[in-house]
């Protein structure tokens, strides 16, 4: 049921971890910071390569591991930089390492963005809080084959305007020949943009149904609405992909906490065509 597949690191055991050394953590917003790792055995870091939507296990001894995307160019060797919010025990212990320390990781796992598929056509790519980081690796990867594309529409939102990440990146988006439209829940006196949720920035697009593609990530409400907007414009469900990034767990589809239907999300996904979880995105408890 897996989207796309994508490359691994020579098909490494997927239970075997690699030690990584955070060269660097920078702060993005309240509770949120992206770390970059640097893989210390040169033999390892020379041959890892991921897709874009796909993501890593970190692990920290004594706490466990968590499931996190990975949200740098996968153009870029040597370093991995994974977004992360601390919520839990595994990202709380993260959020107190510092640079110099050493973690472990395994990775990549799951399906991709359908880039290939998606070439020559118009991309909408919308996201919303935290959901921005797992699209971050695509959007780097379409501006470096900017030609392989028609139009390309970024619609990104977050409850203020201090909890927008990547801000300081908008500008070179545009610059590189994305639409960047960006709103908020609740704006303040020096916010100029739109105010309101996501999906209502479909409202400024001009949207060719039969050659667009709709990538989303983020809350499953906002995707829900978003997926909605895409179907009342004629968006074939076939042109249609989620991430369900949020729900992963394991990674190998052992544990079972991620299980809807016959798809594990952490091994069959997190990225998904639309018809393959449409039947569960009604599900109170998702």
């Amino acid at each position: 049921m897996s989207a796309t597949s994508a490359p691994s690191v020579d098909r490494l055991n997927p239970w075997q971890p690699h030690a990584a050394r955070i060269v660097s953590v920078m702060p993005e917003v309240r509770g949120i910071a992206t770390y970059e790792l640097e893989l210390e055995l040169p033999e390892v870091r020379e041959k890892y390569r991921f897709a874009p939507g796909q993501f890593n296990m970190l692990y920290l001894p004594g706490f466990g591991e968590a499931a996190i995307s990975i949200s740098s160019s996968p153009d870029t060797t040597g370093t991995l930089l994974h977004t992360v919010r601390a919520v839990g025990n595994v990202t709380t212990a993260l959020a107190k390492k510092q640079a110099g320390d050493q973690i472990l990781l395994r990775g990549p796992f799951g399906s991709s963005w359908p880039l290939d598929q998606c070439r020559g056509q118009d991309l909408v790519i919308a996201c919303g809080g935290l959901g921005l980081p797992p699209l971050r690796p695509l959007i780097y990867e379409v501006l470096r084959r900017r030609s392989d594309y028609g139009r390309v529409s970024l619609l990104y939102g977050a409850r203020t305007p201090q909890d927008l990440l990547f801000t300081g990146e908008y500008a070179a988006w545009r610059q590189g020949d994305i639409d960047v439209d960006v709103t908020v829940d609740l704006g303040d006196e020096q916010w100029a943009g739109p105010i309101g949720v996501v999906p209502t920035l479909f409202e400024r697009l001009q949207l060719a149904s039969e050659r667009t593609w709709v990538l989303t990530c983020g809350p499953e409400i906002m995707m829900r609405f978003v997926i909605q907007e895409a179907l009342e414009r004629g968006i074939p469900r076939e042109q249609i992909y989620l991430s369900m990034e949020r729900n992963m767990n394991c990674a190998v589809g052992l544990c079972g906490h991620c299980q809807l239907g016959p798809a594990f999300i952490c091994k069959d996904g997190p990225v998904f065509r639309l018809d393959q979880m449409e039947p569960y995105l009604h599900r109170e408890d998702l």
